[in-house]
C-alpha cells in the first residue's frame, strides 16, 4: 500500500539546486550516483519505467478484489445512518425534462462526482506511457533522491497532472522569465517586466517585491545565463513557499498513528470543500489510514447530504445528525465518539464557510475547538483553510478573515488547473505565513495530494 502521506524524499528539497543527491538506498536495489545530465535522466526513467510495467503485470485480478473489499466495508456507513441513494439512481433520466434548469446542472455535477471513483480505477489499471511527461516526471522524482525501483505508477500520473494543471501559469511565465533574467544584471525595464508578469499570475505585491530584490542583489554578484538564472529563480520561489513549515511541529503533515487526529477543514461556499473532504477521504484510505467524517456545515443546504454521497463512494462512515439547523458542536462531539470507538486514525470535519457574520463564524467553531479540548485532549488537531486558487488577491482577503477566526494551520489550494494564477500559491506563503498541505488539479479523485514545493515549482517554471 503506498502511503502519499509519507513519501520518501532523501534530502530537504531546498538543497536540490545547488548540490547532487544520491538515490534512496533500497534492500533491492544497490546505490548509484544520481543523473546528472540528460541522458542519465534519460536512462533513470527507462529503468522506472521497466520496473513499473513489471509490477503491472501480475495484477490483472485487481479490479475484482477492489469491488469485493468495497462491499465488505459499505456496512459501517449503514450502522451510523441509513445509506443515501445514488443521485443516478434518485432522478431517472426520463424525468429530465420536467426538472428546473438550476436542478439539471446540480444532477450533472452529482453525475461527475458518481464517476471519479470509475476515472480512477481505471487509471490504476491503464498501461502507464513512455512519452515526455513521463520523462519529467522521472526526472523529477530521481532530483529528489529517489531510486527507480521504488518509484510508483501512481506518483508518475500525479506528476503528470500537476504539470497539466499548472500549463496555463507556465505558458505565461517561462518564455519571458527566461528572455528577461538571461540578459545580466536587471535594469528598471527589466525589473518593471518581472514585476507585472509576476504580478499577473497573482504573486501578490510582497512577493513579488521579494523575489525581485533577491534576484537582483544575486545577478549584480555574476552574471548567469538563461538557465542558472531561472534555476536560481526556482530557488527563490520554493524559499518562499517552504518558509511557513519553519515553525510547524509536523512539516510533512501524516497522520500520527496511535492518537486521534483531528483535521477541521474551512472555507467559503463553493471553494471546494466539500469535495477536498471526500478526495482526502479517499487518500487516506489509499494510505493506510481508518478515516471517519463529520458533516458539521449543518446550515448550508444539502452540504450533509453531499458529505454522504463522498462517504460512500470512498468507503468512510459519516457522522452526520438527521435534523436541519442542528448543532455543529454536537456532530464534532459524535463524531469525535465514534472515532474514538472505532480506533480510527483520522477524523475529517467539515465545517461552516459562512462570512457574513464573522461574529457567528468565530463563535462556531470557539465551540467546536472547546468540545475537541473536552472530549478529545490528546487529539492531534488541525484547522486547514480550503481556498480557491481561481480567486486569486479576493481568496486572499476571505482566508485573512478566516485565519482570525479559525486559527488556521495550513491551506489547501484547489482548482490550480482552471487559472492562470498559480502564483497564489507563494502569495498565500508570503502574506498568510501559512504552509500549503495539499493542492487540486482537477475535479477528479485522485487530484488531490499532498503539497511539495520542488514538484510544484518545476511544474510552474519547467518547459
Amino acid at each position: 500500500m503506498f502511503n502519499w502521506f509519507r513519501r520518501k524524499i532523501n534530502k530537504t528539497e531546498s538543497e536540490q539546486v545547488s548540490e547532487p543527491t544520491e538515490q534512496a538506498k533500497t534492500p533491492e536495489a544497490e546505490p548509484s550516483a544520481e543523473p546528472n545530465d540528460q541522458e542519465d535522466y534519460l536512462n533513470w526513467a527507462k529503468t522506472a519505467y521497466k520496473n513499473i510495467q513489471q509490477r503491472q503485470t501480475p495484477s490483472t485480478s485487481q479490479p475484482e478484489e477492489r469491488e469485493a473489499s468495497s462491499e465488505t466495508t459499505d456496512n459501517p456507513v449503514s450502522e451510523i445512518e441509513p445509506k443515501t441513494p445514488q443521485p443516478s439512481d434518485s432522478v431517472p433520466k426520463e424525468k429530465t425534462e420536467e426538472t428546473p434548469a438550476w436542478m439539471q446542472k446540480s444532477d450533472r455535477l452529482e453525475a461527475l462526482k458518481e464517476t471519479a471513483m470509475e476515472k480512477a480505477a481505471v487509471e490504476e489499471t491503464t498501461p502507464i506511457t513512455f512519452d515526455e511527461e513521463f520523462v519529467w516526471s522521472a526526472k523529477v522524482l530521481a532530483a529528489q533522491g529517489r531510486a527507480p525501483d521504488d518509484v510508483s505508477q501512481e506518483e508518475i500520473n500525479w506528476l503528470k497532472r500537476l504539470r497539466q494543471g499548472l500549463g496555463k501559469s507556465r505558458r505565461g511565465l517561462v518564455n519571458q522569465l527566461k528572455s528577461i533574467v538571461g540578459q545580466g544584471p536587471l535594469n528598471e525595464d527589466a525589473v518593471m517586466e518581472i514585476e507585472a508578469l509576476l504580478l499577473q499570475a497573482d504573486t501578490g505585491i510582497e512577493a513579488t517585491d521579494y523575489i525581485i530584490s533577491t534576484l537582483q542583489n544575486k545577478l549584480l554578484e555574476e552574471a548567469l545565463p538563461p538557465e542558472q538564472a531561472l534555476e536560481y529563480l526556482k530557488s527563490i520561489l520554493r524559499e518562499i513557499l517552504d518558509r511557513p513549515l519553519q515553525k510547524v511541529v509536523n512539516p510533512g503533515f501524516a497522520p500520527e498513528k496511535g492518537v486521534l487526529n483531528i483535521w477541521l477543514l474551512t472555507g467559503v461556499n463553493g471553494a471546494g470543500k466539500t469535495t477536498t473532504i471526500g478526495k482526502l477521504a479517499h487518500l487516506a484510505q489509499k494510505s493506510g489510514y481508518n478515516c471517519l467524517i463529520a458533516a458539521a456545515d449543518t446550515f448550508r443546504a444539502a452540504a450533509v447530504e453531499q458529505v454522504k454521497v463522498w462517504g460512500e463512494r470512498t468507503n468512510t462512515p459519516v457522522i452526520a445528525n438527521p435534523g436541519k439547523n442542528t448543532d455543529p458542536a454536537a456532530v464534532v462531539f459524535d463524531g469525535i465518539s465514534a472515532a474514538q470507538a472505532r480506533d480510527a486514525d483520522l477524523l475529517l470535519v467539515d465545517t461552516a464557510g459562512r462570512l457574513q457574520n464573522k461574529k457567528n463564524l468565530m463563535a462556531e467553531l470557539a465551540k467546536i475547538r472547546r468540545i475537541i479540548d473536552k472530549k478529545a485532549d490528546k487529539a492531534q488537531v488541525e484547522s486547514l483553510l480550503v481556498l480557491d486558487a481561481t480567486l486569486g488577491q479576493n481568496g486572499l482577503r476571505q482566508a485573512q478573515v478566516f485565519s482570525e477566526a479559525a486559527n488556521l494551520s495550513g491551506v489547501v489550494l484547489t482548482k490550480l488547473d482552471g487559472t492562470a494564477k498559480g502564483g497564489v500559491a507563494l502569495a498565500v506563503a508570503q502574506q498568510l505565513d501559512l504552509p500549503i498541505r495539499f493542492i487540486g488539479v482537477g475535479e477528479g479523485i485522485e487530484d488531490l495530494r499532498p503539497f511539495s514545493s520542488y514538484e510544484f515549482v518545476e511544474a510552474l517554471l519547467n518547459e
